[in-house]
């Protein structure tokens, strides 16, 4: 079977994910959980909008995702009027701790894939993903992707 960039990303993605998936289960955290607190973590209290926008995902998907991680206590919420939407998100100590513990695991899962890769390898790689998502985002007009 001839090995695509397309299919090699693919393979990598789901090899890192089933890495990580125990640590999710772990700390007490769904899929797509772990960027919000790490956002959180590192730009402070925000809307919801601001956490869809920035991840590029839907805002009800964004809302669903922080009304499981309220009730888990990982966040808080401070509400603006009656839409929950127009509030502000928060982590709560947990949500520290679990962001904290999802970073040392997300560390040693790094370390795992790039076992032999130098330090240059490694800034060029990081250069070459960072290149490949800004030309992806980039749409020509009238180009269908």
């Amino acid at each position: 079977m001839e090995r695509t960039f397309h299919m090699l990303i693919y393979r990598t993605f789901h090899a890192q994910r089933s890495c990580l998936r125990p640590h999710l289960d772990q700390i007490g955290l769904g899929a797509g959980q772990p960027k919000l607190l790490a956002y959180l973590n590192t730009h402070g209290p925000c809307s919801q909008r601001e956490l869809a926008d920035y991840f590029e995902i839907d805002p009800a998907a964004v809302s669903r995702m922080i009304d499981s991680l309220i009730k888990g206590g990982f966040i808080t919420r401070t509400p603006d009027g009656n839409n929950r939407r127009c509030g502000v998100v928060s982590l709560s100590e947990k949500g520290k701790e679990a962001n904290q513990d999802w970073q040392i695991s997300c560390r040693a899962m790094e370390e795992k894939m790039l076992a032999g890769f130098t330090v240059e390898e490694q800034a060029r790689f990081s250069d070459y993903l960072s290149r490949a998502y800004k030309n992806l985002k980039s749409k020509p007009e009238g180009e269908a992707l």
